[in-house]
């Protein structure tokens, strides 16, 4: 019946006021359903977007689930439980950090660099700091700012190591042994600190005085360096030529001193053959041997000496050259005595 009345009503042209007010109530429940599920699709997008976390090749994560942290190294997609799970990346690529002077300006900067040596002497020394983070638990949650404490530690044991040193090898020839030295102390500082990160490499990029004329004289003393190292090359070259020609003119020395020795021993042996020989002769008859001693020396020393001898009886007298002593002049001698005789 309520149905006739309100098509009746509005075949006479009359509104029908209850079925209004349902239609309006109707349309109004309709536009409240669309921000319902749009405020839906919102959670959800912002439950997937949270729910997952991306970790690239150089990189680890830390996930801290309700205050604890677990590290995840694996490079890849990983998920995580929407604001209950938080994740915090560190880069473990080698990254580095300049001491004493400005990377982007290239300029120096004086209370970094600035330092006094063993022999209270100042100089400027530039270093170059790498390092990357070991551990990434240790390195979000056990110090605030672990750079900032590399950094600390790496000023400190420079100054320290520095200061042992005198300024000539700081700036010359002490280089790479002042690196190491300041390398090995901080990597001790920072494993007493474990704070996850390890340092790769310190380098000394510049050392100079602080003034133009100081580091002209130090310039001018390492030329000399120079100079003394290439003097010493040139000696070291000139006595490795010289040493074996030394060498061999002492084995030539030598070889013919022990030739003489040779001589000398073999010409001993046989004037001791010959000594003992005459000694024998001399045993058996010593007055002639020591005229025949007495003849060969003078034709030694006089070699034109004539011997006049005369006969006992004292009426001949015969003229015998010193060489018939030696059978050498028997003719002359027998023509000398003839002629005495007349």
């Amino acid at each position: 019946m309520k149905k006739f009345n309100s098509f009746r009503n509005r075949q006479n042209g009359f509104e029908d006021l209850g079925s209004g007010t349902a239609e309006a109530a109707k349309t109004k429940k309709s536009w409240w359903k669309i921000p319902g599920i749009i405020l839906v699709i919102l959670v959800i997008a912002i439950f997937a977007f949270n729910s997952t976390y991306q970790i690239r090749e150089q990189e680890q994560a830390v996930l801290i689930t309700l205050g604890q942290a677990k590290a995840v190294t694996d490079p890849g997609l990983h998920f995580k439980i929407p604001f209950i799970q938080q994740v915090r990346k560190v880069n473990t690529t080698i990254q580095g950090f300049s001491l004493g002077y400005d990377v982007d300006s290239n300029s120096s900067e004086t209370d970094d660099s600035l330092m006094i040596t063993s022999d209270y002497n100042f100089v400027n020394v530039d270093f170059f700091v790498e390092y990357r983070f070991s551990d990434p638990v240790k390195a979000v949650y056990a110090s605030k700012d672990p750079v900032l404490i590399l950094r600390n530690i790496s000023q400190s044991c420079i100054r320290t190591v520095i200061g042992s040193y005198p300024v000539d090898d700081v700036l010359t020839t002490g280089k790479n042994e002042i690196q190491a030295a300041i390398k090995e102390m901080i990597l001790e500082r920072l494993s007493e600190q474990d704070i996850g990160i390890q340092l790769v490499n310190i380098t000394i990029q510049d050392s100079e005085p602080p003034t133009s004329e100081v580091m002209e004289a130090f310039k001018a003393v390492e030329t000399a360096k120079q100079g003394k190292e290439t003097a010493l090359n040139n000696a070291n070259k000139y006595r490795n030529e010289q040493l074996p020609l030394a060498q061999a003119q002492a084995d030539g020395i030598i070889k013919d001193a022990e030739a003489q020795k040779a001589e000398r021993i073999n010409e001993a042996t046989a004037q001791v053959a010959r000594f003992n020989a005459m000694y024998e002769e001399y045993i058996k008859n010593p007055t002639v041997t020591k005229q025949r001693m007495f003849y060969e020396t003078m034709e030694e020393v006089l070699p034109d000496l004539k011997v006049v001898i005369e006969s006992p009886n004292g009426n001949t007298q015969t003229f015998y050259p010193l060489e018939s002593f030696t059978g050498t002049a028997s003719a002359s001698s027998e023509s000398s005595t003839s002629e005495a005789a007349q």
